[in-house]
């Protein structure tokens, strides 16, 4: 027997109990007989202000993930999906080896991260050096930055947007987010990329792609479409890139 809805695939989606944008966004990218179920992560304190806060909201996340994935795992999903970036970056490559591992090890599932996602984006595209956007606080830019220059990218620009708590990522308005990207972004810049799940871009980066003439890389529509594809997913959505339109 399959699911009745999730007929092709289940996808297990861990997210921060303050995050409101990629849910939507996940169900808006959706296809035909897949679906996304997630599990909480409860964010208690969601300052975020100055590294020592993004540090704090990090531990945070790491003492409740374990919780959540076996919450999620009661509905048997088939694949796991974060729906959270920060900690897919932290650390570089290592770093987040050893989260996909953990992750792994606490549902014994294939998972799909934003960090990941975006390697996979960028080496499609060829690119070579890319402008960056995020909400984070400056240690969470610098954790950016290593993880994309250790695989291999020379990030030119980041824009870090230093919201205040992590509800409050969720209401940067669009002329905010266009005014960043056009600062990041210059004429030796390859390809775009918006870091943070809670940061509503996938809309934007999908008409970003037409006026700037050039990939914008919106993290919730990349690590949709690693999912989709890693699962043999070939169905394009469109309204969200090039990534799920094209690829």
């Amino acid at each position: 027997m399959t699911d009745a809805l999730g007929w092709r695939r289940k996808f297990g989606v861990i997210a921060p109990s303050t995050n409101t944008i990629v849910e939507p966004d996940f169900y808006a990218m959706t296809v035909p007989g897949v679906t996304a179920h997630f599990g909480r992560i409860h964010i208690r304190d969601q300052n975020m202000s100055g590294n020592e806060g993004m540090e704090r909201l990090l531990g945070q996340i790491r003492d409740e993930l374990g919780a959540a994935c076996e919450r999620v795992m009661t509905c048997e999903p088939d694949y796991m999906v974060m729906g959270m970036s920060a900690e897919t970056f932290w650390g570089g490559v290592e770093g987040n080896r050893q989260f996909v591992e953990q992750i792994h090890g606490l549902t014994g599932l294939r998972v799909a991260t934003g960090a990941e996602a975006c390697e996979r984006a960028l080496k499609l595209f060829g690119a070579r050096r890319i402008g960056v956007v995020t909400p984070y606080q400056p240690v969470g830019d610098e954790n950016v930055v290593r993880f994309f220059s250790e695989i291999g990218f020379e990030v030119t620009a980041i824009k870090g947007l230093k919201c205040p708590t992590a509800v409050s990522i969720a209401h940067v308005g669009e002329a905010e987010l266009r005014d960043a990207l056009v600062e990041v972004n210059s004429a030796e810049v390859d390809v775009l990329v918006q870091c943070g799940t809670n940061l509503s871009m996938v809309r934007l980066a999908d008409e970003a792609e037409r006026w700037l003439g050039k990939p914008v890389i919106a993290i919730n529509a990349a690590t949709w479409w690693m999912a989709l594809r890693d699962n043999g997913i070939e169905d394009k959505v469109y309204g969200a890139g090039s990534l799920l339109r094209d690829h």
